[in-house]
């Protein structure tokens, strides 16, 4: 996922343009580093005063230079109209945020507002569409069925969450003036990996890495993938 997001950012900007980037329920803060260390300005939203507390942490173990480029704010992602001008970013994040949210056409016409013209909107969600993967593959064939007519699902820290449609989100993403330019499966072959699981060795870890990323770009494989990656550019 991370070399997909690289891969549109190259595509949209020119090479060395330091970047300002929104990411919003920016968790940890694990994005945002990387993306600072790479010499953009990133200012992270979050809400959640644990993961607060973790993205500050990490923060802190970086060189004064990257630390310079972070600024985090604490916050609700339906809040950036209060906290930020329209047009102030050239890419945002909305990275597994939106299984949230109830309703999330007004976040995400907000986001889009954020954007300068020709930015990037980068969304990261729950494939709708193969909701019956991960109970199927499991052996658990009613909750395979009922997951066919379902958007929503209960997620792997027990909360029952939404999913999203790819047809759906790229209608709402038209109408908002940041219309699809691509977009990726994600975790097509990994999702019923079990929590905590060790990583295989090198060699293997990098085939599996070459296995996920050519299928999250290829059909049909990316339409059953677990999450979809999506890239939204603001007209």
């Amino acid at each position: 996922m991370a070399r997909q997001l690289d891969e549109q950012i190259v595509a949209r900007f020119p090479v060395g343009q330091r970047l300002r980037v929104l990411d919003v329920g920016m968790g940890q803060g694990t994005q945002a580093l990387r993306l600072a260390r790479a010499g953009h300005k990133v200012t992270g939203i979050e809400q959640d005063p644990t993961m607060i507390a973790a993205a500050r942490a990490a923060l802190a173990g970086e060189p004064e230079g990257i630390q310079g480029r972070v600024r985090i704010v604490e916050g609700d992602g339906h809040q950036t109209g209060v906290h930020f001008t329209p047009g102030s970013f050239d890419v945002v994040l909305c990275h597994g945020v939106l299984m949230y949210v109830e309703e999330p056409d007004a976040l995400l016409a907000g986001l889009a507002r954020m954007l300068a013209p020709g930015g990037l909107l980068s969304l990261l969600v729950r494939n709708a569409d193969a909701l019956a993967m991960r109970p199927g593959l499991g052996g658990d064939w009613s909750g395979a069925v009922a997951a066919f007519d379902s958007v929503t699902y209960r997620n792997r820290l027990g909360l029952d969450v939404r999913a999203d449609r790819l047809d759906a989100l790229s209608a709402t993403l038209a109408g908002i003036a940041a219309p699809l330019q691509v977009w990726y499966g994600v975790r097509v072959f990994t999702d019923t990996v079990p929590d905590g699981t060790p990583l295989p060795p090198e060699g293997e870890l990098e085939a599996l890495l070459a296995a996920e990323e050519r299928a999250g770009r290829t059909d049909p494989y990316r339409r059953v993938a677990a999450l979809l990656h999506l890239c939204g550019v603001r007209d």
